[in-house]
């Protein structure tokens, strides 16, 4: 037996939300619906702007993690912080809600926990911004052999590829978990992420068990049109699933295939859908559900964290799925 179901590597980020409206958002420069990486200046300045503010642990793996431990699976999450207040905040709110946070906040040096200024639109599109901060840092002497060879299943992101050392952690966490026997797998994080590290991508799809990632992200991983895309993603990678904004989700593994129907909702806050997508989807990897039954359960959970305001599910996950019929 694994000491964990899953565990997580990723920017450990503190979650910072407002409501704005367009006109805010064009005053301020900020591009509407993605991720943008900001510098400590204009992190600042946008915090300062921003009114209202909530507070959360965020990150897109530790988003994930919290479905997980929402379901009930237990959870670690491989991070840095700064031992600052943002820092202790994650640190302790993580394992208050479930998920061992196993690396101690880093004393001394100059960088600060990382932030995600995120700014929410009346249509549901989150605008985030963030500062990257100490948990960029993250390097092979984070990845503990006690941590990731005790994972059942690995859960990479795909953002830590901006720096070599965030590269050199997930080759040593994904040599550990697949020395003892676990899965280990990444999500694609966004489209201008995968332009950024196409070729190193492109390899580690090879080396990995599963691939979660939207339709964007596929076709620029492989620079084509989706159905190519995927034929080509599913020869080289273990299990492929594809989301897709309003359509149905396509799960591959060699010559099995679902198509998943998605029941469309209008979103109160689009933040942390393919998060927690995720998380439903691990959850059904881990229990060994049929590959239709996880991408619905990855569908549930999405559409319960679209519903309202934040990055994390609020309703009892299995509830949800119960009431659907899937366990």
């Amino acid at each position: 037996m694994k000491t964990y179901q899953v565990v997580g590597i990723g920017n450990a980020i503190v979650d910072v939300f407002t409501s704005a409206d367009d006109s805010f958002i064009e005053l301020m420069g900020i591009e509407k619906g993605i991720m943008q990486l900001v510098e400590r200046e204009r992190g600042e300045m946008l915090y300062g702007a921003m009114k209202d503010r909530v507070q959360a642990p965020g990150g897109s793996v530790a988003n994930t993690l919290a479905g997980l431990g929402n379901l009930g699976l237990t959870t670690a999450f491989i991070g840095r912080v700064h031992d600052d207040a943002l820092g202790r905040f994650y640190a302790r709110t993580m394992a208050e809600n479930g998920t061992d946070f196993v690396n101690a906040p880093v004393q001394g040096g100059e960088l600060p926990t990382s932030r995600s200024m995120i700014f929410v639109s009346p249509d549901g599109e989150r605008s985030m911004n963030t500062y990257l901060g100490i948990s960029s840092e993250l390097g092979p002497d984070d990845v503990s052999d006690d941590v990731a060879g005790q994972a059942g299943i690995l859960f990479l992101e795909g953002y830590l590829y901006d720096k070599p050392k965030g590269k050199h952690a997930f080759e040593r966490a994904v040599a550990l978990c697949h020395a003892a026997g676990g899965l280990a797998g990444i999500a694609l994080s966004d489209p201008f992420c995968v332009d950024r590290h196409r070729d190193d991508f492109r390899r580690l799809v090879k080396d990995l068990d599963y691939v979660i990632g939207n339709e964007h992200e596929w076709s620029s991983l492989y620079q084509t049109d989706l159905s190519a895309a995927l034929e080509q993603a599913a020869a080289e990678s273990g299990l492929v699933v594809c989301t897709r904004s309003g359509h149905d989700v396509i799960v591959v593994r060699g010559d099995e295939q679902a198509v998943v129907p998605v029941r469309r909702i209008v979103p109160v806050d689009a933040t942390g859908a393919g998060d927690q997508f995720a998380a439903g989807f691990l959850y059904g990897m881990a229990t060994g559900q049929a590959l239709s039954v996880c991408g619905r359960m990855g569908c549930v959970a999405a559409a319960e964290v679209i519903s309202h305001f934040g990055a994390r599910p609020e309703a009892d996950l299995k509830a949800l799925f119960r009431r659907e019929g899937l366990i």
